[in-house]
């Protein structure tokens, strides 16, 4: 696996079955990891047709980890019902640094960031123009260009930890 890919679901606190079918984990409000139908290792050949869909142009080598919530986003003042928790995400940045760990990652802006991140240096791809993620609400004060480099940051401090 050559990089990890973070979205957030645009459902409710809990995956429903798409979810789990689009992602190989997912992280709830409450802070527990829920695994995809599909492992890791299926996205390394992604030609077969069985694997996690999560990123247009990206899903060969990636594993796509995402937070459930956020439906309903529109702006950081409209967020909906569902906005991501601390918990969930302080969870998700541990589970990243696990599979950093697990899969000899290299931490980087190129090999761990979120399908917002992807979106943009990849624009001839479906991931074009994607939100997720573009705002933490846990992280008010973290702008939507910095997003990336702050999860990694926290990535970095649960690597030393786990």
């Amino acid at each position: 696996m050559k990089r990890i890919i973070i979205h957030w679901t645009a459902g409710v606190y809990y995956p429903n079955c798409v979810d789990l079918k689009h992602y190989h984990f997912l992280v709830d409000a409450q802070g527990n990891i829920h695994n995809g139908l599909f492992k890791p290792e299926d996205n390394e050949n992604c030609s077969d047709g069985i694997y996690a869909q999560h990123t247009g142009g990206g899903n060969t080598g990636s594993i796509g980890v995402a937070m459930c919530g956020m439906f309903g986003y529109c702006s950081p003042d409209r967020i909906g019902k569902y906005p991501l928790t601390a918990i969930q995400c302080e969870r998700t940045f541990c589970l990243i640094a696990k599979l950093v760990k697990k899969y000899n990652i290299v931490l980087s802006p190129n090999t761990v960031l979120t399908h917002y991140e992807f979106g943009k240096t990849h624009p001839n791809t479906s991931s074009f123009g994607k939100i997720d993620i573009v705002y933490l609400p846990p992280y008010k004060q973290v702008i939507t260009n910095n997003i990336g480099s702050f999860i990694r940051n926290k990535v970095k401090w649960y690597l030393d930890k786990v």
